[in-house]
């Protein structure tokens, strides 16, 4: 990947001490670019940012849950109680357990949920993606499909889930990784991510529907509480967010105008400013506390957006 365009600069004392580069796209709701940064043509790996997409193709191949879990298989939950309550409910539902998973085992995402985890090893069920994984299993087990080796690409399943990014996103998928869980990880570049999202949220289909409105009426199964996904929408009315490891980020407004970007060193640092000041394109303005920077205990700085992203 190309280092792409500054876009966040970490100032100490009114120096520029470190910076973060990246690519970017901004778009209005009919897919015309209103700010583009860095390389958008070149395929990347989206990692959880698109798990909408995902669920997209699990509700088509006839599962069937509720809201609140749909939005834990769109999620990467922080790993709370109610989290690991609502992965084992869709489990239950589909007649099966926590010993069908097959996502890779770790402890819970999120800090809090970390510290509370204490000393325990890790495992399928606390890891960020058990409730798509979750998902996963309860779709092979509505159409019959073999559960042992649903993260296989030619699986029945994973079929189904790279034909709803090529139909989203008009670009055909001619590189498949292995994503951090386990499961195949299909590549796309910043433009198709950008119009799959934008199709996703114009889409009169009922599948999408459903799966955009359970997330945002359900944020705090697609993060937790603190994290940036949620923040944001709850603050914004019919906002869409979803972000993914390596620095990748999504945001969608109901309209359908698109925020993407992703980052070349993979840093999630700064991502609140990054969010708040991308937004501002939309006019979407909000007023948080900037991420400051310390020295001996006090505020000596702050992580700001690069001039190249600044609105206005």
């Amino acid at each position: 990947m190309r280092q792409g365009e500054i876009l966040l600069e970490v100032v100490r004392n009114e120096m520029v001490e470190s910076i973060h580069s990246g690519h970017l796209l901004v778009a209005d709701s009919s897919g015309n670019s209103i700010l583009e940064l860095g390389d958008l043509d070149s395929p990347i790996y989206p990692r959880s940012a698109i798990k909408a997409i995902q669920a997209s193709a699990m509700l088509r191949a006839n599962l069937k849950v509720s809201a609140k879990q749909l939005a834990l298989i769109c999620a990467s939950h922080a790993g709370s109680a109610e989290h690991l309550e609502v992965a084992q409910s869709i489990l239950k539902g589909a007649g099966l357990n926590e010993g069908d998973l097959k996502n890779t085992p770790d402890k819970p995402l999120g800090t809090n949920e970390r510290l509370a985890w204490g000393d325990k090893p890790g495992s399928s069920l606390a890891a960020n993606c058990s409730g798509k994984h979750s998902g996963m299993l309860a779709t092979c087990s509505a159409n019959n499909w073999d559960i042992a080796s649903y993260k296989d690409p030619i699986h029945p399943l994973q079929v189904a889930i790279k034909d709803e990014f090529e139909k989203l996103s008009g670009e055909q998928i001619t590189k498949v990784g292995v994503d951090g869980c386990g499961a195949p990880l299909f590549a796309l570049s910043l433009r198709a991510i950008a119009k799959s999202f934008r199709n996703l949220m114009r889409s009169e289909e009922k599948i999408h529907k459903e799966v955009v409105n359970a997330c945002r009426t359900n944020p705090i199964m697609v993060a937790g509480i603190g994290r940036l996904p949620t923040i944001l929408m709850t603050k914004v009315e019919g906002l869409f967010v979803k972000d993914g490891a390596e620095g990748v980020m999504v945001m969608a407004t109901k309209s359908g105008e698109v925020i993407v970007w992703k980052m070349s060193d993979g840093s999630q640092r700064g991502s609140m400013t990054l969010a708040l000041a991308t937004l501002s394109h939309l006019g979407i303005n909000l007023d948080f506390e900037r991420e400051t920077v310390l020295g001996g205990g006090q505020v000596v700085g702050e992580i700001c957006a690069s001039k190249l992203v600044r609105h206005g």
